[in-house]
């Protein structure tokens, strides 16, 4: 990786530790600017936690140094010292998406929409770029600021993947249960087309507070995203639009090829018309999801050796070599952003996902002030 002036964090940024909470793979600092005052997120990387994954976190800063968009967490600057790799990451202080949205008193389809609109720019712009994120998800979302006309940014690309490089067949399942399109559990060759099931899971639970899927066993939870099987359940959608019922059919389509494109949706009319209605549906949105995604957040702390047995039971790596089978003992599963590889092993496909969300100290910002 390419670093800024080696040593000379500590003489640019007076820090503090945002919170208690030391990851497996860094801890989070809110730091400040000794010359100009501006505010920015650490992300402090022992070098030790990284030897034998350097390629992993040089394509997540390669991918985090090519992309610029107001809609997307930027990565400022790196730097250096002995022991660590210091991450400078842009500040959003606006906290989660579901948690703004059960905050708010009123709120419609039109909301929803305009959210989505943002997404769907954003990662728009990423697969222009032959980037595809990989993991979107409620948590990944984050508001810029706390103001109520705040825009949403992306965060979280640890899992992200640059098409086009010699490995540019992605086949390897990785990303957090519930969210994953049914090709990428499958373990079949996938495309960019993964981010737009993803967006349209989002979508779904925007407008009705719970998840397309979900069951207590985890075979037929699979099951069903395996077989796209979802409702527009009564009474929930009884007072959501038509067209909304059909943008979200079009991005949650079982078939990549048929799936609805970022450009495609963006010209959808409940995204580029007036079909979203302005009903206030918060009430009910705010209970499905206070009941659905608590703080513990849906299926967190996801048993990622059931995904292993599931597939073997399913027969879906019959297809890798001797070498590549699923190991229980190999397979992360990273609680904090609910991100799930099962199958680790494959250091050029599935990276590491270190950059870990930043919305669990946002609200820690608020209470905190800079010990200078």
């Amino acid at each position: 990786w390419c670093v800024s002036n080696k040593w000379s964090v500590k003489q640019r940024y007076r820090s503090r530790l945002v919170n208690d909470f030391v990851g497996a793979f860094s801890e989070v600092v809110l730091a400040q600017e000794r010359t100009t005052g501006k505010m920015y997120a650490v992300k402090c990387i022992p070098k030790k936690a990284l030897r034998g994954k350097e390629s992993s976190i040089e394509n997540e800063i390669a991918v985090l140094r090519k992309i610029k968009h107001e809609n997307i967490v930027a990565l400022e600057d790196i730097y250096e010292s002995p022991n660590y790799l210091y991450l400078i990451m842009q500040l959003v202080s606006g906290g989660e998406l579901f948690d703004r949205i059960v905050e708010k008193g009123f709120y419609t389809e039109q909301d929803a929409s305009a959210l989505i609109k943002q997404v769907l720019d954003a990662v728009n712009y990423l697969h222009s770029l032959g980037i595809v994120h990989r993991d979107l998800k409620p948590e990944n979302l984050l508001y810029f600021n706390p103001h109520d006309e705040s825009k949403i940014m992306i965060s979280d690309f640890g899992l992200s993947k640059m098409e086009g490089a010699a490995s540019d067949i992605m086949s390897t399942a990785c990303g957090t249960p519930g969210y994953v399109a049914p090709e990428v559990l499958a373990q079949k060759p996938y495309s960019k087309a993964v981010d737009c099931w993803s967006i349209g899971v989002i979508s779904y639970i925007l407008l009705c507070g719970y998840p397309p899927f979900y069951d207590e066993n985890d075979s037929k939870l699979f099951e069903q995203i395996l077989k796209a099987e979802y409702e527009f359940d009564s009474p929930y959608w009884d007072d959501i639009s038509d067209s909304a019922k059909d943008f979200i059919s079009n991005l949650m389509q079982k078939d990549a090829e048929k799936r609805f494109t970022c450009s495609e949706a963006l010209r959808h009319p409940w995204i580029a018309g007036d079909t979203a209605l302005c009903k206030n549906i918060h009430e009910s949105v705010s209970r499905q999801m206070k009941k659905n995604f608590a703080k513990a957040k849906w299926r967190q702390a996801f048993n990622a050796a059931a995904v292993i047995r599931h597939m073997r039971r399913l027969h879906l790596g019959s297809s890798m070599d001797s070498t590549q089978q699923m190991n229980p003992k190999q397979t992360s599963v990273l609680v904090k952003s609910q991100s799930v590889d099962v199958s680790s092993y494959n250091r050029n496909d599935c990276t590491l996902s270190i950059l870990f969300s930043l919305s669990f100290f946002l609200i820690f910002f608020y209470h905190s002030h800079l010990n200078c």
